[in-house]
């Protein structure tokens, strides 16, 4: 009997080592970014590879470009992907932020109802389109909350030379899925980023009123990893290896590869060349 008590031993020590290499718990690489690239099902799509390859857990912790890199700026995350390319490199130059590299775009669009009460569609111009939903009273519905869009919004109304105000400006305080479903049910307009519209396209019955691309509207992303040097407690290295994963050959490929439902390209890769 003794004999088979030793064999059972070893055989829990050898299960032991087996699950101490094998099984070891996966490192923890922690993510702020928009609810664009959380809502799209984007980050979902091309973070698995990347897990698996480095036995990392990528925790992402989605809210707008403000609050991520404001995360960031704290330490609180190791590696922020946003879309506003003013506070990034404000973010950089203030050293919280190293390596910022530019990940892919879409474009801004305003999604509203398809009788189009404000006469958006008709518009030369996105500004030209907001004074037209300012002067109509139509409904507007506004992220409010710092992120990406937010700031785009903000930057266009100054431009069309307006402060929106009054019961027709809705404050959401909202990430872009929400905006998108508040809009549809009060028949009212929001400006959108083309990929979490198309996302969300068989949920709401809004439609793109006004999709001219132009610069004005141009919505790049970039990746950028926390400053060693302001917290040298962030996992650097990790942050490197995505930022690397995320902007070669292979990681681009995925982002030109991933579309909604209808086989529509929801972001155009940036960081190489697709032919």
């Amino acid at each position: 009997m003794k004999w088979k008590k030793s064999v059972l031993v070893i055989i829990v020590m050898l299960m032991g080592m087996v699950l101490g290499t094998t099984g070891r718990a996966a490192e923890r690489l922690r993510l702020s970014t928009t609810t664009s690239t959380d809502n799209t099902g984007l980050l979902a799509y091309i973070l698995p590879p990347f897990e698996q390859k480095h036995n990392v857990k990528v925790d992402v912790i989605a809210v707008g470009t403000g609050k991520a890199l404001k995360l960031a700026e704290n330490g609180d995350v190791d590696v922020t992907m946003v879309h506003a390319p003013d506070a990034e490199m404000k973010f950089v130059d203030a050293g919280f932020g190293v390596n910022r590299r530019l990940l892919m775009a879409n474009y801004f669009m305003i999604a509203g109802p398809s009788e189009d009460p404000a006469g958006v569609k008709s518009a030369a111009t996105v500004e030209e389109a907001f004074r037209n939903i300012a002067e109509s009273k139509a409904v507007f519905i506004s992220r409010g909350d710092n992120s990406g869009t937010h700031i785009k919004e903000r930057k266009i109304w100054g431009n069309a030379g307006i402060q929106p105000s009054g019961s027709w400006y809705v404050d959401a305080g909202a990430g872009m899925g929400a905006v998108l479903i508040m809009a549809d049910e009060k028949k009212g307009y929001a400006l959108a980023d083309r990929g979490s519209y198309l996302k969300y396209l068989d949920k709401i019955q809004i439609r793109g009123v006004f999709e001219k691309e132009s610069d004005g509207l141009y919505n790049p992303y970039s990746i950028i990893a926390v400053s060693p040097a302001r917290h040298p407690d962030v996992k650097y290295e990790l942050a490197m290896a995505l930022i690397t994963w995320l902007t070669s050959p292979g990681g681009q490929a995925m982002i030109g590869n991933f579309t909604d439902k209808t086989g529509k390209v929801l972001f155009t890769p940036l960081a190489v060349p697709m032919k």
